[in-house]
């Protein structure tokens, strides 16, 4: 499983990006789906996820009511609405991919990264 982020840029404090991960291969149904970011000096931390059907998602509480992951199995591709940006959400971008787990809310949980995706946030 490739994984490719896209989307990422600089935007001012309040603004909104939309990042995108496109997956190669056949089997994108079958994996639950993550975005985790780590920003300069701190250790890679969780954000979002969402189930291998999409009818299920959970984000960490700094970005709930701002962040919305969803995923499009037809497409191969999840994404991950921003919106409300802040300074402190600056940060590199990773999605992931995890075939089985139970939270899902650590990076060793899961099997495939992505490159990652620059994120930053004037203020």
């Amino acid at each position: 499983v490739q994984l490719v982020e896209s989307g990422g840029g600089l935007v001012r404090a309040g603004g909104s990006l939309r990042l995108s991960c496109a997956s190669s291969g056949r089997t994108f149904s079958s994996y639950f789906m993550g975005w985790f970011r780590q920003a300069p000096g701190k250790e890679r931390e969780f954000v979002a996820a969402i189930s291998k059907s999409g009818g299920s998602t959970w984000s960490t509480d700094s970005v709930k009511g701002r962040f919305t992951i969803s995923r499009d199995n037809a497409k191969n591709t999840v994404d991950l609405q921003m919106n409300s940006l802040k300074p402190e959400d600056t940060a590199v971008y990773y999605c992931a991919a995890a075939a089985a787990g139970s939270k899902l809310l650590l990076p060793q949980e899961y099997d495939y990264w992505g490159q990652g995706t620059q994120v930053t946030v004037s203020s």
